[in-house]
């Protein structure tokens, strides 16, 4: 699913990442670590086409469509409801039966009772399951999460796992972590950066 080789990334003078190589296939799990400015987010940028490498060959074998991106922003609207949220994004993927996934994500990732409240009175938490929520509302075949376990508590932490266990094999997956050993059973290959 994914092929990269001497892999970098420039912007102006400044190097971000050098020599990269990474191969995760077609139900991989890829875990990236590094410290802070270890180039963790451009290489997860990279893969999902918001940026372009300096040098070195990039494959990514899934369209636009097939793609669930988590960033460290949670790419939601404030002003809006959960549900409103994600039925906006549930017509721009043309997701089938969307009522019924949405109504199934927020359930999963406990933000049912607070489906119709405003985003903005959310917790930082919360916010961040809601963008989990966006990120696999068109059950996408390959999933990337830049730091998913920021700002969640150890119930909204158990609830992903619990997710990433189920993706593990039936969806390619490449998470960048502070705490690979959360991960370490479920991943298949693993890339330090830094």
């Amino acid at each position: 699913m994914i092929r990269a080789s001497g892999l970098e990334k420039r912007y102006g003078r400044k190097r971000v990442l050098s020599g990269v190589d990474l191969v995760v296939p077609s139900g991989g799990f890829a875990i990236v670590t590094g410290s802070n400015g270890s180039g963790k987010t451009t290489l997860l940028r990279l893969l999902v086409g918001l940026a372009r490498p300096t040098r070195g060959e990039l494959s990514v074998d899934v369209g636009r469509s097939g793609l669930g991106y988590l960033a460290h922003e949670p790419l939601v609207y404030r002003e809006l409801s959960a549900v409103e949220n994600l039925d906006l994004f549930g017509r721009l993927y043309r997701v089938p039966e969307r009522r019924e996934r949405i109504g199934m994500l927020l359930e999963r990732f406990s933000l049912w009772d607070a489906r119709h409240e405003r985003v903005a009175t959310y917790s930082r938490g919360m916010t961040q399951r809601l963008a989990l929520c966006r990120t696999l509302l068109h059950d996408p075949k390959l999933v990337v999460l830049d730091e998913p376990y920021s700002a969640l508590d150890a119930d909204g932490a158990a609830l992903l796992d619990r997710e990433l266990e189920s993706l593990a094999g039936e969806r390619t997956l490449v998470v960048s972590t502070h705490d690979p050993a959360r991960l370490t059973d479920l991943a298949t290959s693993s890339l330090a950066l830094g």
